[in-house]
């Protein structure tokens, strides 16, 4: 009895985990979808790959749905400004935007003046975007952030 309890928690919890991960995927399908005409205009002007900035939107606002996205507009993970404050009197160290799109025209802007930036410029290839981006601190955990962007770029075929 022991083993076969063992056994259905362990096949429980696997089902559950890709039921989440196809969920996830929906949703960023639809959310990459939503706004792949604003990556493509921001990423012609900028020279940054659509695919990029939708794949890293995609990953920092969990598709739109994060509570940081949902709140704050910031669908980047840019650290920042707010006038947020939680039920709990806390307040949140993510910026704060008038709407997603000013979360993008900033995520932008803010790669724009980085050190990468000028030798990228108008570069299609978003794996060195992807590792200049980690390289210069993009990310608190840099090889688990390549990784998941890559991912969303592959299964999304951006």
């Amino acid at each position: 009895m022991f083993v076969i309890n063992r056994k259905f928690k362990r096949n429980f919890l696997v089902l559950a985990l890709l039921a989440v991960g196809f969920t996830a995927n929906a949703q960023n399908k639809k959310y990459i979808t939503d706004h792949r005409l604003f990556a493509t205009i921001l990423g012609e002007h900028y020279g940054i790959p659509a695919s990029v900035i939708l794949a890293v939107a995609a990953v920092e606002s969990s598709g739109g749905a994060g509570p940081v996205a949902k709140v704050l507009n910031n669908h980047f993970g840019i650290v920042g400004k707010n006038q947020y404050v939680n039920h709990n009197g806390n307040k949140s160290r993510y910026k704060q935007y008038d709407n997603e799109y000013a979360s993008y025209l900033d995520f932008c802007d803010m790669i724009s003046r980085k050190k990468f930036y000028k030798k990228l410029k108008n570069n299609d290839n978003p794996k060195l975007w992807i590792k200049a981006m980690s390289s210069a601190g993009y990310s608190e955990s840099p090889q688990e952030w390549e990784d998941k962007i890559m991912s969303v770029m592959l299964s999304n075929k951006l």
